[in-house]
């Protein structure tokens, strides 16, 4: 029987050393300037200290508060000694009417300082919740394509609010309790210091019992806000992919994956709160220990007049105080834990390197004709094995260039670097003549319109969805660009019309119909450089009828890049670049590439029989 009984408990000792050691490793991998809490606490304070003047008053409303609530419990004793032992009643209506005057000024001075850290506390998360939002679009594409859209989320919501309701309650009890055992040991010691040395003889198993605890409890609260991460960025990923998830009947897979993670989460939370919560039981029992010893110490110096009634009374009730502001301590130092595991998140995002800033010669554009040079262009994503190796064709002005070849052979890679997402390893890419890496990215990106596979339409409007491509234009210019997009019918059929307000990702419309909005979008911004990303692939034959006259209108004029596997619809290109593991196969146009009888000959034939 006592071997069944000791089986769960040796599990989860198993398991809490298994979170503290998954907690260690982590934290290895990770730099160890986020992994400061000193450091991270130096940048919250950093935030905080934007509010000044508001913190200290604060500081006085907290110092009043101690300060009285030290005075109260003072009086009480003198007022026990001075009328209760000498039975005389004369001036204790007076002391009372002080006593309150006392809480009263004490209760509106703990009002004032929680109403004003509150303010700081909201103050301090809204500037680091813009400040993070900010910077995350400062960051490179490459660092939303190695983590999870979701994780990032919790990032900005959880870890942050985590921050904001600890700035709301700590802050202002952590700076009480210092200063209430400040006073309180000080008082105490000019009281009786043989009753003070007495009643600290408990600080010592205080000190151990906390650290030993501690010690155990940073980690874990590390560990249940990685999870807490982990789990969010799966949930978003499940719920963006839930068609494919119902579609191939993986929702067996899916709940499995959840309850795994899950797991996860609940051991490292249910540890963490385990040992967070002995602090209190631990304060609860040393204070009853505290008292104890005061009563039975206190009792034999009153009977040798050593001290008064009323200094035990003091004594019991600041015994009370003393333990009270450490347990306030440590409870409030484990919320401090919590709140800096959420922190570091914080400024783990805020520490990545944003984008490669525009060199100082950068220079902007006022206007592109788009002629563009690749010129024996290489690049790797993760400098191992190069993604494109020597690459290099022309593109002239209003030319339509067709990027066909097998998946993975490199055709997103090259529009990838000619948006100057990424900046080639060697060559050089021109566009009318300036090298892109001397142009500023806002000014070259200014000019390029995208059409994409998946087209992205936000919450809103149709008419706001469309007029995203240029935020000044007008009404009309709105529903002549969707004219042009062949989007107009459809708009004007839809309740509300172009104030119809679509849900997010643009749900409620079709997928031709999403497209057609994205065309309408690129058209009323009017850009130089087109880029087309197998704009057709998922849509209708019908649909994509209205979607070729569309982009042919689009195109017209101006040098278009467009990747397609489905080789008819690139037939027209003035120009054919073939790659094949990242390097260019053959180029040229659609005849001519037949002529040569190559790879682009066999690929088209293939696609033609099926």
């Amino acid at each position: 029987m006592r071997k069944e009984l000791s089986r769960p408990f040796r599990y989860r000792k198993e398991v809490v050393s298994d979170l503290l050691r998954s907690s260690e490793a982590s934290s290895a991998n990770k730099k160890v300037k986020a992994k400061n809490g000193l450091h991270t606490l130096k940048r919250i304070w950093a935030y905080l200290s934007l509010n000044q003047n508001k913190l200290l008053l604060v500081l006085i409303a907290v110092v009043v508060s101690s300060g009285l609530g030290l005075l109260g419990p003072f009086l009480i004793g003198r007022a026990i000694d001075q009328y209760i032992v000498t039975q005389s009643s004369e001036g204790l209506g007076r002391l009372l009417l002080v006593l309150v005057g006392i809480y009263f000024v004490y209760s509106l001075s703990l009002f004032a300082q929680n109403s004003w850290m509150i303010q700081i506390a909201q103050q301090t998360v809204y500037k680091m919740r813009t400040q993070l939002f900010h910077h995350l679009h400062e960051l490179p594409i490459s660092f939303f394509d190695k983590r999870q859209h979701g994780e990032i989320m919790s990032r900005v919501t959880n870890d942050i609010e985590n921050v904001s309701s600890t700035l709301n309650s700590s802050v202002i009890q952590i700076f009480s309790s210092v200063l209430t055992l400040v006073g309180t040991v000080s008082v105490m010691v000019w009281l009786s210091p043989l009753l003070t040395m007495v009643t600290l003889i408990i600080v010592p198993v205080m000190v151990f019992g906390m650290k030993w605890i501690t010690r155990r409890t940073g980690k874990l609260f590390k560990e249940q806000q990685r999870n807490l991460g982990e789990l969010n960025g799966f949930i978003e990923e499940t719920l963006s992919g839930q068609q494919i998830v119902k579609t191939f009947s993986q929702e067996q897979k899916v709940m499995a994956e959840l309850m795994v993670k899950n797991e996860r989460l609940k051991e490292a939370g249910f540890w963490a709160q385990t040992y967070s919560g002995f602090i209190p039981k631990l304060m609860n029992v040393l204070n009853n220990l505290s008292f104890a010893i005061i009563a039975g110490v206190g009792g034999i110096l009153a009977l040798r007049n050593m001290v008064s009634i009323g200094v035990i009374v003091i004594f019991a009730e600041y015994a009370r105080q003393f333990t009270r502001p450490l347990n306030d301590l440590a409870n409030q130092f484990n919320t401090l834990l919590s709140a800096i595991a959420g922190a570091e998140r914080v400024f783990d995002v805020l520490d990545e390197k944003e984008e490669v800033t525009d060199e100082k010669e950068a220079v902007e554009i006022d206007s592109v004709k788009g002629e563009v040079v690749f010129s024996h262009v290489s690049f790797s994503y993760d400098d191992d094995e190069a993604t494109i190796r020597d690459v290099s064709f022309r593109a002239s002005t209003g030319q339509t260039v067709a990027l066909v070849g097998p998946t993975g052979a490199g055709k997103t890679t090259i529009i990838n670097l000619l948006s100057r997402f990424y900046d080639p390893s060697d060559g050089e890419i021109q566009i009318d003549g300036y090298e892109t890496k001397s142009v500023k990215r806002s000014s070259l990106r200014r000019h390029m319109g995208f059409v994409l596979q998946e087209p992205f339409l936000f919450q809103g409007t149709i008419r706001e969805n469309i007029r995203y491509g240029r935020l000044d234009a007008t009404d009309e210019e709105v529903e002549t660009a969707a004219r042009m997009a062949n989007a107009h019918s459809f708009i004007t059929k839809l309740p509300k019309g172009y104030d119809m307000v679509l849900k997010q990702d643009g749900s409620g419309i079709s997928q031709g119909q999403k497209q057609l909005l994205s065309i309408a979008r690129a058209i009323l911004a009017d850009p130089s450089i087109l880029i087309l990303d197998e704009a057709t692939s998922s849509i209708d034959t019908v649909t994509e009828v209205h979607i070729q006259e569309a982009l042919q209108r689009l195109m017209n004029g101006r040098t278009s890049f467009v990747i397609a596997h489905r080789l008819n619809t690139v037939q027209q290109a003035d120009q054919i670049v073939v790659l094949v593991d990242g390097e260019v196969n053959e180029k040229g146009s659609h005849d001519e590439l037949l002529k040569k009888n190559g790879f682009y000959a066999e690929l088209y034939h293939s696609q033609l029989t099926g």
